[in-house]
């Protein structure tokens, strides 16, 4: 049994193609890792490149941008933006309407409030900058 994909092309003619996660349907771009208990709702996408970990919740309208990491347990609210690069630790919070800029770093059980724009690290520890991979999932 094969998954369905769909082709989709941005405004500058590059087609992307995506398939449907299990776990709420949302769109995975090829290339990108998500574990199999992650919910992505129907309306979300992650870019290739990205990963994302086990029971992470990715809500309505989100994007996860490529290369982007969540962690084991994040939770990502309706309509968040995370860039390019971007790290969040797990257990993190992330509220709805937020956008995280690229190549920012954000702490293991660390909240964002919904509306904010994060900009630079968020209680990214020591031992995170040591060994940034420690408590990335590898998605299957």
């Amino acid at each position: 049994m094969t998954r369905p994909i769909e082709e989709i092309e941005d405004e500058s003619g590059v087609v992307t193609k995506y398939r449907r996660h299990l776990n709420g349907r949302g769109r995975v771009a090829s290339g990108a890792k998500v574990h199999p208990s992650a919910f992505i709702d129907s309306s979300a996408y992650v870019e290739s490149d990205a990963r994302v970990g086990q029971n992470a919740w990715v809500g309505a309208g989100s994007w996860v941008d490529r290369g982007a990491a969540l962690a084991d347990g994040v939770f990502v609210g309706a309509n968040v933006h995370i860039g390019r690069g971007v790290l969040v630790g797990r257990g993190a919070r992330l509220g709805s309407n937020s956008r995280i800029e690229p190549d920012v770093r954000i702490g293991d059980e660390m909240r964002v409030e919904r509306d904010t724009r994060v900009a630079e690290d968020l209680g990214w520890s020591e031992r995170q900058r040591q060994s940034p991979a420690d408590g990335f999932a590898k998605a299957a």
